[in-house]
């Protein structure tokens, strides 16, 4: 019976593992894909305090290492159902089944897809939703990335150091990125930005070749060359097997506050997953230490 279970090892999570573990807690940290969560798929965060210049992975690997220093457990499955008895909580995988006094859900967000046409199935293989991962299969080749956000621009922009030609296909009539990713891609060469445009399907015999696009104004078809398609357009909540639990708002994310507390006692709330204006690393930690903190005087006042 561990103290604490977190699901999700992304900066949330493992801010709560690491408050819980310094609280002299024992903690088990789930991870259904890859230890630090969305941000190893950042090639580079220049806004989390005390570090100038650090890549997602890096920082990733730094968390994870800090947590496991503290004690912290850590296992890959992905969670399949969390219920509640008197003594506390199951947290059943697909490989099976913990037990914990409290359980912390950092379970973040997924990436959000198109509905592209695409009458050739082998042309999937070219999209692709991380730079980082897949970037270097395109170098000196064209691409396209969807999306006018920071991901998206920071996904042009590494990509620009790799590729022959990156454009970048936004559906609303501007960029909604930081000042500063919008000036940093308006001045790279090798960027070309569109606006008020969606890309709609594949083109290709065997290979991507093209993306076809249609511009919102006036519905005007027409594809863009291009040998590999990122897509960056948001990201959206599964948080559906957690409603016993948990109240979701009309979105799917948690309607949890500020104090990450939610409806049932001893289930606590933290990250992406939760309803808020901002998602960013610095707002994940801080839900991660303030989830954890609640735990602990939960614990403490059994």
């Amino acid at each position: 019976m561990y103290d604490m279970i977190v699901v999700g090892a992304g900066p949330a999570g493992l801010t709560a593992a690491v408050y819980a573990l310094r609280a002299n807690k024992t903690v088990l940290v789930l991870e259904k894909a890859s230890f630090g969560g969305q941000i190893t798929h950042s090639p580079k965060i220049e806004n989390f305090p005390g570090t100038v210049r650090i890549s997602g992975t890096e920082l990733a690997d730094r968390m994870v290492e800090h947590a496991i220093s503290q004690g912290a457990d850590l296992e890959l499955g992905e969670v399949t159902e969390v219920s509640r008895d008197e003594e506390g909580f199951t947290v059943t995988t697909e490989d099976g089944s913990y037990r914990g006094k409290t359980v912390v859900a950092a379970v973040g967000v997924r990436h959000r897809t198109l509905p592209l046409t695409c009458a050739d199935e082998a042309l999937w293989e070219s999209v692709s939703y991380c730079a980082v991962c897949d970037g270097a299969f395109y170098k000196d080749k064209e691409v396209v990335v969807v999306g006018g956000g920071n991901s998206a621009l920071q996904e042009a922009l590494m990509l620009s150091e790799l590729c022959k030609k990156v454009t970048v296909v936004q559906n609303l009539p501007y960029l909604t990125g930081e000042a500063r990713l919008i000036e940093l891609v308006n001045a790279n060469p090798t960027i070309t930005v569109i606006t008020g445009t969606v890309a709609t399907g594949l083109l290709g015999n065997g290979t991507l070749e093209r993306v076809a696009v249609k511009e919102e104004a006036t519905g005007k078809e027409d594809s863009i060359p291009a040998d590999g398609l990122f897509i960056a357009v948001g990201l959206v909540p599964d948080n559906d097997r957690y409603a016993s639990l948990a109240e979701l708002n009309e979105w799917g994310y948690f309607a949890s506050g500020e104090d990450c507390l939610t409806r049932t006692p001893g289930f606590y709330i933290a990250g992406d997953c939760r309803s808020k204006q901002i998602r960013q690393i610095t707002t994940a930690v801080s839900d991660g230490a303030t989830a954890a903190l609640a735990a602990c005087r939960y614990l403490e006042q059994r």
